[in-house]
């Protein structure tokens, strides 16, 4: 017979330690020669980005030892890092990104004579210098084309960025004007270029402020000329209302776009000439929020086939056959396929996750159809008896809108709770707030449920994932659609006797920081919130302290900030610290560009003093998303321990949570 015990208070196997190693996922797939390439999370090497390459044997090996660390900071949210190719002698051939400098670097890792990487672009000393993203590697011109970041002045907003070309032999490593600007500038934001298969036209994605990529983009369509020049750019898809994440090319050199016209990000062949065709038309997404630059959620195969991320919610990997729309899923148990997918002849590799495996590299034969995973395997580091077994709910929010979630409950083979009893739940914001709460295996969710936390994340209206009308469900009501969502998820849960009314809780990061800290001012629902590297105060978030591609997202969110000051200040949960009396937790790092610290520690300020338990941990090193295996330990331990305190669960294994009032 199982043993009982008092929710919360439930031994487990899954430590703090153990989910924060395990933290992060794989990222930017690319097929060099006949391996597969991408980067992967090294939590416990000071959070770097390792670049991985799979021998054909299976070894999976480090293609540049530490501390060389393969990320781009462009938007700062970053982008495609690198691109590698194999040469007609046999040789690889790499150019990447490193993170601390932001230079581009180029390596051939299996040179003879064992030389490291050198420099391909220059350091600018003027603001935050000079970042490259989605390198496209052109050989036969002695260049790499890619996304140019370029700060003009001191400020976020002194920024330009363009597509350039770089030349590969090392000669603008100290010399800017070496580096061939190939688009006007005109666009404030633009990805990188994807060639037709017969190398003589490029397209490419460009979008304005106030816009986000999931308002409204344009794909522009250049010739390339034998000089390599861009001649000619034109807007040929997209508009200020429909927006285009992806562009590509079928190999017979038909354009290929997503685009979100009907409402669904649907996928669409042509458009240089005439009206574009929707190739599957249907209610689902084929695409999703551009929020770094080179995601791809389709990619073409040589036989005319097209690879597909797809699906409602949870997504699938999908064969499209665009002459007869005819789809067919590959098989397995994953729930959730990321944006990042590369083919080499008739295979597809991308990387999945499913409710009992993390990410993992996995590849489809289309001639097969057989599934296999081929690359950072998921290994259980515990039973996965100890994994929770989420529910997909649909609730219902004011004026009877739905809202998606995924309810965790308590789960752990090991014990029981008492007859009677009701265990603690805490709601799960996600961030973005354009994004998506994924339905996959997560330590740190499981880290609750097996000590008898239940966990909710709520992909409260503005989500992604189930079309344009749920998305702007938030145009101009964030901090009220998305704390009435979460507020309706955790009202149902416990009105329906799953959750104890008296014990809930509300966590987010960045933009579910905001939802938790909004939620802590306009509920008194919650007794108790878990802050993480959030938005404070808006209206200083939309006057200049933020990053450049977020600096005007509040225009949509909330409304024009000159227009609209009283919503501002309504809003922002630094104007109404007063309204606070639930204890809260804060987390911040001090290298936050995006979500600054200065913010967090005026909300202290106001805080201080008014008899309202709550702590604050900085994180040195840190920024926006915690990468460091030491960061997320400590933070998941002091997040339990606020549990521990405010819930009143009878456990001692995690350090006490100095508060102060």
């Amino acid at each position: 017979m199982t043993p009982t015990a008092a929710y919360g208070s439930w031994p487990s196997p899954i430590g703090a330690a153990l989910t924060a190693a395990h933290d992060g996922r794989p990222e930017y797939l690319g097929v060099v020669g006949d391996e597969v390439w991408w980067t992967a999370p090294r939590p416990a090497e000071g959070g770097r980005r390792a670049l991985v390459r799979l021998r054909p044997d299976g070894t999976e090996e480090s293609v540049l030892p530490s501390p060389w660390n393969v990320r781009s900071r462009v938007i700062e949210y970053g982008g495609r890092p690198w691109a590698g190719t194999v040469r007609a002698d046999g040789s690889t051939f790499l150019v990447f990104c490193h993170l601390p400098d932001q230079r581009l670097y180029a390596y051939e890792p299996d040179a003879p004579d064992g030389a490291g990487p050198r420099p391909l672009t220059p350091v600018s000393t003027t603001g935050d210098g000079l970042r490259w993203a989605d390198p496209v590697l052109r050989p036969e011109r002695g260049e790499v084309w890619c996304v140019l970041e370029e700060s003009t002045g001191p400020a976020p907003s002194d920024v330009r960025r363009v597509i350039a070309a770089v030349p590969l032999d090392g000669s603008a490593a100290e010399d800017r004007s070496r580096v061939r600007e190939l688009s006007d500038g005109r666009h404030r934001f633009v990805t990188g270029p994807r060639l037709s298969p017969d190398g003589r036209r490029a397209a490419w994605i460009a979008w304005d402020h106030p816009r986000m990529p999931w308002d409204g983009t344009e794909v522009l369509l250049a010739d390339v000329t034998e000089d390599g020049r861009l001649a000619g750019p034109r807007t040929v898809a997209g508009g200020p209302e429909e927006s285009v994440p992806q562009v590509g090319w079928t190999p017979d050199g038909r354009l290929l776009h997503l685009s979100d016209r009907t409402g669904w990000w649907n996928l669409y062949r042509g458009a240089e000439d005439g009206e574009p065709v929707a190739l599957c038309p249907r209610p689902e997404e084929f695409g999703g929020a551009l929020w770094r630059i080179g995601l791809t959620w389709f990619q073409p195969l040589d036989n005319g086939l097209v690879a597909v991320v797809h699906g409602k919610g949870a997504t699938a990997l999908g064969i499209l056959d665009p002459e007869t729309g005819e789809l067919v899923d590959a098989a397995g148990p994953w729930t959730e396929w990321a944006a990042t997918l590369a083919v080499h002849g008739t295979r597809v590799v991308g990387v999945a996750a499913s409710p009992r495996s993390a990410y993992e590299v996995v590849e489809l034969d289309t001639r097969t159809g057989r599934t296999r995973v081929i690359g950072s395997p998921h290994r259980d580091p515990v039973d996965p008896a100890y994994y929770p077994e989420p529910q997909i709910r649909t609730f219902t929010g004011p004026d009877d809108r739905e809202i998606h979630a995924h309810v965790y409950p308590p789960h752990n083979p090991d014990r029981a709770a008492p007859g009677g009893h009701l265990p603690p739940y805490v709601i799960w914001a996600h961030g973005g707030p354009t994004g998506h709460a994924p339905l996959v295996l997560d330590l740190e969710i499981a880290y609750f449920t097996s000590r008898g936390i239940g966990v909710a994340e709520v992909n409260y209206g503005g989500s992604t994932g189930y079309g344009r009308d749920y998305r702007e469900r938030l145009r101009e009501q964030w901090g009220v659609v998305d704390v009435e969502d979460c507020a309706a998820v955790a009202r149902a849960l416990a009105d329906e006797g799953t959750a104890d009314p008296a014990r809930l809780a509300i966590r987010g990061g960045s933009a579910g920081g905001w939802t938790a800290a909004a939620s802590l001012v306009h509920t008194d629902l919650y007794a108790c919130g878990t802050i993480i590297y959030p938005i404070l105060d808006p209206a200083a978030w939309a006057d200049g302290e933020t990053h450049d591609f977020e600096s005007q997202y509040p225009r949509s969110l909330i409304g024009p900030l000159d227009e609209v000051p009283a919503r501002y200040r309504e809003r922002s949960p630094l104007e109404h610290v007063d309204r606070i009396s639930a204890p809260f937790l804060l987390l911040q790092g001090l290298d936050d560009v995006i979500c600054p610290p200065a913010q967090a520690e005026r909300f202290l300020a106001k805080t201080a003093g008014r008899g309202v338990p709550h702590a604050y941990l900085a994180f040195e090193g840190e920024g926006h998303g915690f990468r460091r295996a030491d960061t997320v330990k400590r933070a998941l331990e002091a997040e339990l321990a606020l549990y521990v305190r405010t819930f009143g669960l009878d456990r001692f294994d995690v350090p006490a949570l100095e508060m102060r009032k």
